[in-house]
């Protein structure tokens, strides 16, 4: 069912996924209007700006409503294939799409729209949804949707709908802007209540009192307003701004901005806490500016194939504090696997134990918690680390690279490590733990990494080799440890997989049988990845005694620092 075909309240209920009785309880029995809580926050030109925050059952009502909207937006956008100059709380688009519009243009105009989401009262969205063409409600239907978006009679800046309610309103009057924008040469976008506009051409400046006389006749017969004291002309001379990034040539934030977070960055490493608008800010809020800058800088530099050699300066600060947060002051231990697989089976492994663990997991009414963390080798860890999806080898590397000097690779791989062991509160985090598979008799990866450290951290391969033996776990230097499977039987060597029950391993799934090769026959084995699978589904009744000596090795590291 779309929007279009909606003839009754339970109609809507049904296409917004919320139950009948709750949306008659929160809207008729706890009242809307009861079901804010607002705030003020600072607004940048000065002043306070109210935020009417919506209460969680009322919240989701709201969000199911939105998605759907969005939606059935994105249906009639494909549909009638129209133009969208609408940037703001649209899929896929965002303040740098709004800014990439207006990038390296002779002049750009910005305005304001005063009162944006107050200007859309209860008569008027109930009376869209039922006379836009879109939709075409029955009015009871149209007064429900009303109900749900209004908070003392008009949409709240603060609730999910606003939005997206707006930005349908507003197409009309996008249709109308962009007739004068063309007549002025003008690119025009819209970021919910920013209106900017942009023109490379020299005869704009003759011609814009006229434009601006325009449009805020147009917006008035909309019922809107221009707010004056946010209009502004900005000149390819100086610097240019669109919803608050700087546009003049490519699309980047402001220097003060990058330059503070710079500086946040290095009080944090150094004295462990740094401030935001003069209040104590966290890890999650600098990551955020981080992200926020790479994001742009990732944006600049599509199609560019770049080595770790050539990042920028802005993408090198990233990267510090990307290994800071997830190695250095890490809130929960830390397990580095060979591969996927091997997570998938230490997880089971604890969720059919985890009374034994509680250190490791815990169990609840909402499931399972783990109290460690289990690295997820995403694509940005292999653009900044060069660390793959895969693979032993590249666990390896990565602690080589960032945890040794090497002269003629220091543009690639900075020793964080050394860094941060002198920098200020030095490596607090909790144990970082790489876990191979025990094969040290041969040159396998457990025998590469201990080859690494031996020279400068362990005193040589015989206390390596005794250690690991007889604890499964080794200490390597602050809280990094590498830990490793006991051996099965009398073998010199063992792979993960082989604590499992010969029956287990011998499992045909699909008529196969089980291959631990890396390369198979597809058509009578099956991989690693639908091992895991099965184990993962059925934990509950495999036998994971095996395990229990690497268990107690992991949770005695753990309770270590």
């Amino acid at each position: 069912m779309k929007f279009n075909e909606i003839k009754t309240r339970n109609d809507l209920a049904n296409l917004i996924e919320v139950p009948k009785n709750k949306l008659t309880y929160v809207l008729y029995i706890l009242k809307v209007d009861s079901q804010y809580t607002d705030f003020e926050i600072p607004k940048k030109s000065g002043g306070k700006r109210t935020i009417s925050s919506p209460r969680s059952d009322l919240k989701s009502i709201q969000r199911s409503l939105s998605n759907s909207l969005v939606e059935y937006e994105i249906e009639l956008s494909k549909e009638k294939n129209k133009r969208k100059v609408s940037h703001g709380f649209e899929k896929e688009r965002s303040i740098i799409t709004n800014s990439q519009a207006h990038r390296n243009k002779r002049f750009v105009c910005n305005m304001d729209i005063e009162n944006f989401f107050e200007s859309f009262h209860f008569g008027r969205i109930r009376g869209f949804f039922e006379k836009n063409n879109d939709f075409l409600l029955p009015r009871e239907v149209a007064t429900v949707i009303a109900q749900i978006c209004c908070y003392k009679g008009k949409l709240p800046q603060g609730a999910p709908t606003s939005p997206v309610i707006t930005n349908f309103i507003c197409r009309i009057l996008d249709m109308r802007i962009i007739s004068i924008a063309q007549k002025y040469k003008l690119d025009y976008t819209r970021y919910a209540d920013d209106l900017t506009f942009s023109t490379n051409d020299k005869f704009f400046l003759v011609q814009y009192g006229k434009f601006v006389e325009s449009l805020k006749k147009e917006v008035c017969n909309f019922g809107l307003e221009i707010n004056d004291k946010k209009t502004r002309l900005q000149f390819k001379s100086s610097r240019q701004e669109v919803t608050g990034l700087v546009v003049n040539n490519r699309v980047n934030v402001k220097r003060e901005f990058y330059k503070h977070t710079r500086a946040m960055a290095y009080k944090q490493y150094t004295t462990g806490e740094f401030e935001v608008n003069d209040e104590k800010g966290s890890l999650n809020q600098l990551e955020g500016r981080f992200s926020f800058i790479n994001m742009l800088e990732k944006e600049n530099n599509k199609g560019k194939n770049k080595s770790l050699a050539e990042l920028s300066n802005r993408e090198k600060d990233y990267k510090k504090f990307l290994f800071y947060k997830n190695f250095i002051v890490n809130k929960k231990p830390l397990i580095m696997t060979e591969g996927k697989t091997d997570i998938s089976y230490l997880k089971s492994a604890l969720k059919k134990h985890y009374k034994d663990y509680p250190n490791l997991i815990t169990k609840s009414g909402k499931g399972f918690q783990f109290h460690i963390t289990f690295f997820n080798r995403t694509s940005k860890f292999k653009y900044f680390f060069g660390l793959q999806k895969e693979g032993a080898d590249t666990l390896t590397a990565f602690y080589q690279n960032y945890y040794f000097d090497s002269k003629k690779d220091r543009l690639k791989y900075p020793n964080y490590g050394e860094y941060f062991k002198n920098c200020g509160l030095g490596i607090t985090g909790k144990p970082i733990i790489y876990i191979f598979d025990n094969e040290i008799e041969s040159s396998k990866p457990l025998k590469k990494f201990m080859n690494v450290v031996i020279s400068e951290k362990i005193k040589n391969e015989e206390d390596f080799v005794k250690v690991i033996k007889d604890k499964l776990y080794v200490h390597v230097e602050e809280n990094i440890y590498v830990l490793t499977n006991p051996l099965i039987g009398e073998k010199l060597e063992c792979e993960i997989e082989e604590l499992f029950e010969p029956e287990i391993l011998n499992k045909e799934i699909g008529g196969k049988k089980f291959s631990r090769a890396s390369k198979i026959d597809t058509k009578k084995e099956y991989g690693k990845e639908i091992f895991s699978d099965y184990v993962k589904k059925n934990y509950e009744n495999i036998d994971f005694s095996k395990f229990i000596p690497m268990l107690n090795s992991l949770n005695e590291i753990c309770i270590l620092k």
